[in-house]
């Protein structure tokens, strides 16, 4: 009888469960079966959702409900707490399983290129989402001295960072957050937030949504400069062939002919002022300067030659993530990928046999979570098709309790989908006596007391 198609999963964010899950409805699933273990360097899954998006966005934490129902299925293992290739490497991933899928998603900071950048006050937005998100790797505390501050970007990762400064600690106190992260900002002094983009309204990439929510808040007045609000031949193209973006066009619109409010905090949205500059005394931000631009008709801009600077004290950058590479594989610098063609990892032009690629590490960080489902769905096709046509490795040690043997004679502390249950368990009892749904752990060795390692 033929034993079951093992495959290794390194990343159980959303992008590997969603492979998993591929695989789970592939025929293969039937015969010859299916045996997956998922690889993750944190003790807990669930990667982005957990790490990355903001602890006031329930609904979109909620797609864990649907990732729980695929890893509940009983042929898939989690492996916590398990670094690659710090704790396993490719070549023994190799010797257990017969094929290996990469989805190590991004969590670092694309580079922005202008003077200034190192200054002190000036920081990434991966960096500042992972603090506030409670990740066991960074540290406990954040700098929120300033009062005025600058968020460079127009994607949903921008407004994130722009909510959590104009919130208050009182606000955000009601969601996960952990006790250091209400400490951190309630001792926040911002009171102005100023959000800047390149280009105009129709070229913003934040989602309608996340963009209205902005306004929610009782305490942030947003504020939008009517001479922002201008559209060229190409920007009319773009609304009329993008709904979403026509719907945040006219959510900018209806903001920039209101009348300003009383709330507290100030959330500037600025359009077509391109950061040039980030200027210092001391070797500290004390402003940020800016390049005025103009629409050249195609929905693109160029510079005015007409500069500001902006009294800021700290700066904010939110330009895009970079995935970290990945040792024993290719690596694409200036896209931040592995090379790969429709998910099988690509060598000097050919396939590396038995290794594949999904999610963010296969395509770059754009799209939505849900995005990750046709990229795992094409991936787990062609790693399927490989089983068929005989071009996948023999594993030397393909049985079940091989892997597990080879962690612990490392002196590995994994942690299993039972011990989830346990520390999601002890996270919700945490938060019980307030009245919150849970308070999150951040300590890794905490997380792992918890979770039975």
């Amino acid at each position: 009888m033929p034993r079951p198609l093992r495959t290794a999963i390194v990343g159980a964010g959303p992008a590997g469960i969603y492979a998993a899950d591929a695989l789970l409805k592939s025929a293969a699933a039937t015969d010859p079966g299916v045996s997956i273990d998922l690889f993750e360097k944190m003790p807990a899954p669930f990667g982005l959702i957990r790490y990355g998006v903001a602890p006031d966005h329930p609904r979109i934490k909620g797609i864990v409900t649907a990732l729980h129902q695929v890893l509940d299925k009983p042929q898939i293992r989690l492996f916590g707490n398990v670094d690659y290739p710090g704790d396993i490497s490719l070549d023994e991933l190799h010797e257990f399983y017969d094929a290996v899928i990469f989805s190590t998603g991004a969590d670092a900071d694309r580079a922005l290129d202008i003077p200034g950048i190192e200054l002190d006050g000036s920081y990434g937005a991966a960096d500042f989402v992972s603090w506030y998100d409670g990740h066991p790797d960074v540290p406990r505390t954040w700098p929120l001295h300033a009062e005025k501050v600058a968020v460079l970007g127009v994607g949903n990762v921008a407004l994130d960072v722009a909510r959590i400064l104009a919130k208050t600690a009182d606000e955000l106190l009601p969601t996960e957050i952990p006790p250091n992260v209400y400490d951190g900002l309630k001792a926040n002094r911002a009171r102005e937030v100023h959000v800047f983009g390149r280009r105009g309204p129709a070229q913003a990439k934040f989602s309608p949504m996340e963009l209205r929510e902005l306004d929610h808040s009782p305490t942030i007045e947003v504020i939008v400069d009517p001479e922002d609000i201008d559209y060229d031949e190409g920007s009319i193209a773009t609304r009329r062939s993008n709904k979403q973006a026509d719907m945040v066009a006219k959510t900018l619109e209806n903001w920039a002919i209101r009348d300003t409010g009383d709330r507290p905090h100030k959330l500037f949205l600025h359009f077509f002022e391109s950061p040039t500059e980030i200027l210092g005394e001391d070797g500290t931000v004390v402003a940020l300067r800016t390049e005025r631009t103009r629409l050249d008709g195609s929905g693109n801009v160029v510079g005015t030659g007409e500069f500001h600077d902006w009294d800021v004290q700290g700066v904010y950058r939110a330009v895009g993530y970079l995935s970290d590479e990945l040792p024993k594989l290719p690596w694409d610098v200036e896209s931040g990928t592995v090379p790969n063609e429709g998910g099988r990892v690509l060598e000097a032009g050919r396939h590396l046999p038995s290794t594949y690629v999904t999610g963010w590490i296969r395509r770059g960080p754009v799209g939505l979570i849900g995005h990750t489902k046709g990229d795992a769905n094409e991936t787990v096709a062609n790693l399927l098709d490989d089983h068929a046509q005989g071009r996948l490795r023999t594993p030397s040690a393909p049985e079940p309790d091989a892997v597990d043997a080879f962690l612990a004679e490392r002196g590995v502390r994994w942690t299993t989908w039972e011990g989830w249950h346990r520390l999601d368990e002890a996270e919700k009892a945490l938060g019980e006596p307030q009245g919150r749904e849970r308070v999150k752990i951040v300590e890794r060795e905490e997380m792992l007391r918890a979770s039975g390692a």
